[in-house]
């Protein structure tokens, strides 16, 4: 509900990151299901670089916000990245690496979700998230 209140940051993010998540589904079930054929590597790679380029634009709409915001944007445009290579090289460290920094940017999304939900509801700063001055 981002745009009642006039978030465009909020609403595109949501918007986007939950489009992402439909797209990488189909893209991995239907093929599964006899529904088309998987996507070739450089698609898969395409793919993921062209999320981590939208991420990264996104990052720097982070800068006029929270520190919180800012590492988790920052962290998930490493990811989007560390997957294409791993993707595009087939490379199993890679993609560990990627494993264990989605992993650090889903606790940091969990830290900003749950500071600003109680900062919210307490009416002041109980969690800190690093307000850009």
């Amino acid at each position: 509900m981002e745009f009642k209140k006039n978030n465009i940051f909020g609403l595109t993010a949501f918007g986007s990151f939950g489009l992402f998540w439909f797209t990488l589904a189909f893209l991995i079930i239907m093929p599964a299901m006899g529904w088309g054929n998987a996507p070739e590597t450089p698609a898969m790679v395409a793919y993921l670089v062209m999320w981590g380029i939208f991420t990264g634009v996104m990052f720097i709409g982070t800068l006029k916000l929270n520190r919180a915001l800012q590492v988790v944007f920052a962290s998930l445009t490493i990811l989007f990245f560390l997957l294409a290579i791993g993707e595009g090289t087939g490379s199993v460290v890679v993609t560990r690496i990627a494993g264990i920094e989605g992993i650090f940017c889903g606790l940091s999304a969990m830290y900003a979700a749950l500071a600003q939900v109680l900062n919210s509801v307490y009416g002041r700063t109980v969690v800190p998230l690093g307000v850009v001055k």
